[in-house]
């Protein structure tokens, strides 16, 4: 299979492979130690493109706001990198490449400070992502910590709420596995390359997570699960929710971490209360003395919070709304009764290509069926006026 069709790189549809040729500069500045987003968000102000980033001297780079030990860690990495090795070892891993100039780029995460430039992705993100809730907390969960954690996000995965959370030990792997055993949606956030799942014990699991939702890093292949990564991971997690909700933590904990990336990004935070004895839950009665946390008892205070009581029907709305004004357009002229491609490009006026290109993503999502000869009609009998202000 092409190299091009294993990457989600949508903001070019007229030039996929030119889309790869761009894409694989991405990939090398994110393997460049000390380049992170605000750095890269400068390269690409300056040089309008990552390829001339990247094949810039030390000199232009240092002109363009990188720092001399920064400039020179480009050099050196473009000297020892093989970017198209690099794509071919992801292609082969099965991984895809989203940018944060990609459509398929997580919404919510990309509303955040500074989101990281580039996702690998295993599995596959889908709209529905949109309504999400992390679920987070100890390695070492109590017997009440496992019984509140499979109660809460079985009871988001039934709600059709995808569930977010690290793979990690504990509370994090009682929250992927309960929402898989409820048939929802989850997403776990890495912190090591896709290429090393950590725990290793959790291998399963993983597998059994891209089958059913995504495995995510911004991490390149090859990193290792350092204590280090595991922070900067936690503003991903909670980047890509709604809300997060910390289960078990200790006033140590690493959750306790993700609740204040949580709300430096405006997102809600969410506590159980435990013991008071406990010290495994002395983090989430804090967060709910000092910080405002929003107490937990069961998943209608998170769903109400959230105005999510009603997340299936949400889901549906979303899929029939058109996200673009080519997709307004091209709805005006699709009804229940069989169209052809042609007809409706001519009626709204655009190129077949991305008349064709569009419809296909609008199928995909949902919105029009394909009824033969390049026909098309509305998914549904409702058709209501469609607006893109």
């Amino acid at each position: 299979m092409p190299l091009s069709v294993r990457f989600y790189h949508h903001r070019d549809t007229e030039d996929t492979e030119g889309g790869v040729e761009d894409l694989k500069y991405w990939v090398g500045f994110n393997i460049v130690p000390g380049v992170g987003p605000v750095r890269f968000r400068r390269l690409l102000d300056y040089f309008g493109e990552a390829q001339r980033a990247w094949q810039a001297s030390a000199s232009e780079l240092t002109r363009a706001g990188l720092d001399s030990k920064t400039a020179e860690s480009v050099v050196a990495t473009r000297q020892r990198v093989n970017l198209e090795r690099e794509l071919e070892r992801l292609a082969q891993q099965g991984v895809q490449v989203l940018t944060w100039e990609d459509d398929g780029y997580p919404r919510l995460l990309k509303e955040i400070h500074a989101p990281p430039p580039l996702l690998y992705v295993k599995g596959h993100l889908s709209p529905a992502d949109d309504l999400a809730v992390a679920i987070v907390g100890t390695r070492r969960a109590t017997v009440y910590g496992k019984e509140v954690t499979a109660r809460l996000a079985g009871d988001l995965a039934r709600n059709r709420v995808t569930v977010v959370s690290g793979l990690a030990k504990g509370i994090d792997a009682l929250a992927h596995r309960a929402t898989l055993d409820a048939g929802g949606r989850t997403i776990a956030v890495l912190g090591s390359g896709m290429d090393i799942i950590y725990p290793p014990e959790h291998a399963r699991l993983a597998r059994e997570i891209v089958e059913r939702g995504a495995l995510v890093t911004d991490y390149p292949l090859g990193t290792q699960p350092e204590a280090g990564n595991f922070p900067p991971r936690n503003r991903i997690i909670s980047g890509l929710a709604l809300g997060t909700v910390i289960v078990e933590a200790g006033e140590g904990s690493g959750a306790l971490i993700t609740a204040d990336y949580a709300l430096e990004q405006n997102r809600e935070v969410f506590a159980v209360p435990g013991n008071i004895t406990s010290p495994r839950s002395r983090g989430c009665n804090r967060l709910i003395q000092r910080s405002g946390a929003k107490l937990v008892m069961d998943v209608a205070d998170i769903l109400e919070e959230l105005n999510l009581t009603m997340a299936a029907q949400q889901l549906e709305m979303r899929a029939i709304l058109p996200e673009n004004e080519v997709e307004a357009a091209l709805l005006q002229h699709i009804s229940t009764e069989p169209v052809h491609v042609d007809e409706i490009g001519r009626e709204a006026g655009l190129p077949i290509a991305t008349v064709s290109s569009t419809l296909a993503m609008m199928e995909l999502k949902g919105m029009v069926r394909q009824v033969g000869g390049m026909n098309y009609v509305l998914a549904r009998e409702e058709r209501a006026e469609y607006r893109v202000d």
